[in-house]
């Protein structure tokens, strides 16, 4: 669900965050008012590379993490445990740890995990970022490939899924392969996955129902971001989204599905100004 990472932006500092149901993997940045950084789906905290330094320049503390069971994050064996609202309880002890009222931000399948902490404990946060996420679950194309590859997964394990998964993105019109150092890295992050995650996290993106309603009694401050050219939740469906939260809307010209990745300058613009203007 997430577009290829750049390479690590300079200045950010690998950790390890402590959280009673277990360690959380995390790239840092900065000191100011918290930021966290929620990965979507397949994804990881080096998604975000590209954000992290500026952020950090503008005088925010930037975290970004890989979720349970994503890359460097373990997790559960128990694919019920990858629900959103399960997987926001660790985003809420991460939240705890950063201190103040933190602004959250969540890609993809992070939005839906991001929103479920926030309707778990509003007071916690400062602000809500949905980037290029739904108001539930995801359908389309998107939707066909995990009903695909379920059962590889059920049958093969996660090494199968990822050359299946390698075979349709290379059959798709337009595909660049990526540089071999950065090409070894997505195959290493897939495969350090756990396999619950993926067949919990898959299951979640099919089944979550719409929460906008419950999200827009929230008074946390909202925005709504997504790339010009997304193709995961049309964005026809998240603009009806953005309206009924009465959220702000920033669409990312020159961007798909990982504004973060495809234009960060103009994805690091559009969240500063929300930011600014949430005070």
């Amino acid at each position: 669900m997430t577009g290829h990472p750049a390479q690590l932006s300079t200045g950010s500092e690998r950790t390890v965050l402590q959280t009673a149901d277990g360690p959380i993997s995390a790239l840092r940045a900065g000191s100011g008012p918290a930021v966290l950084l929620l990965p979507g789906y397949t994804g990881s905290k080096e998604d975000f590379a590209p954000l992290l330094a500026p952020l950090a320049a503008a005088g925010f503390a930037v975290t970004a993490i890989d979720l349970p069971g994503q890359f460097e994050s373990p997790g559960p064996a128990d694919p019920s445990a990858y629900r959103p609202d399960e997987l926001a309880a660790a985003v809420l002890a991460v939240s705890k740890d950063l201190g103040a009222p933190v602004h959250l931000l969540g890609h993809s399948f992070g939005g839906l995990v991001a929103r479920a902490a926030v309707l778990a404990d509003p007071s916690r946060y400062a602000s809500l970022t949905l980037m290029c996420s739904g108001p539930g679950a995801i359908g389309g194309a998107r939707r066909d490939v995990i009903d695909q590859l379920e059962p590889v997964l059920a049958a093969s394990g996660m090494a199968a899924v990822y050359a299946a998964s390698l075979a349709a993105a290379r059959a798709e019109a337009g595909y660049l392969h990526p540089p071999a150092p950065l090409a070894a890295f997505l195959e290493r992050r897939f495969l350090a996955g756990a396999p619950a995650m993926l067949q919990g996290m898959g299951r979640a993106l099919r089944d979550e129902p719409d929460r906008v309603a419950e999200l827009a009694d929230t008074a946390v401050p909202k925005l709504v971001l997504y790339g010009a050219d997304d193709d995961a939740w049309p964005t026809a469906v998240q603009q009806d989204m953005a309206r009924r939260l009465s959220a702000q809307l920033a669409v990312i010209a020159g961007a798909a599905h990982s504004p973060a990745v495809e234009n960060p300058s103009a994805t690091v613009a559009a969240l500063l100004a929300f930011w600014g203007a949430t005070g």
